[in-house]
């Protein structure tokens, strides 16, 4: 049965937009979803489950979001072999103490995706910044706080995406049946 990563943007991470994982595990049983782990308590949940689209996955998973918790916000759902792709795809993992001073932005479409490419202009010389055909990829040394970059990811003109940082990644990955090495993701230290 194939296996999907949810990951819903900007719940609970303030007082309004209030999701709690033991419902949202319930809710995406309710949708068929099998073997449902959530990641934190920021939206994210790795699944099994016998739909073939990870976009009409998306589709019905906002609807109950919306009509169970009153939460109307964008959700990306990611096939396993996709979500393998965007950890093997880091085009400059970072060293583990790094790991909370890199994004990776995820979108649902390939446009939406490919319009983050006109952030660039925005990265400081120290940063690296890099938008593939699966993901975007951020590496704020001076923090995020920072960073314009990172700001304008996690800000409201990028609503139609959302982003982890590279150790909620990693825990993600690593409950997927097919998770990667990720030891051969990780920058050597110097």
């Amino acid at each position: 049965m194939p296996h999907y990563v949810v990951l819903l943007r900007g719940v609970n991470v303030g007082p309004s937009n209030r999701v709690p994982m033991a419902e949202f595990r319930a809710a995406l049983e309710s949708l068929g979803g099998r073997d449902v782990r959530t990641v934190l308590n920021s939206g994210n949940a790795v699944f099994a489950s016998t739909a073939r689209s990870a976009d009409r996955l998306a589709e019905r998973i906002a609807e109950v979001v919306r009509s169970r918790f009153g939460v109307t916000t964008p959700v990306i759902v990611k096939s396993a072999s996709t979500f393998s792709d965007i950890v093997q795809g880091n085009p400059f993992p970072p060293a583990d103490e790094d790991a909370s001073r890199f994004l990776v932005a995820f979108a649902g479409d390939a446009a939406t995706l490919a319009s983050l490419g006109d952030l660039s202009p925005l990265a400081r010389p120290e940063e690296r910044f890099a938008v593939t055909s699966h993901a975007a990829y951020l590496h704020c040394t001076g923090g995020l706080l920072e960073s314009a970059v990172g700001e304008a990811l996690i800000g409201r003109r990028s609503r139609p995406i959302t982003t982890r940082n590279w150790a909620t990644v990693r825990k993600i990955a690593a409950l997927l049946p097919t998770t990667p090495d990720l030891a051969s993701q990780r920058t050597p230290r110097p």
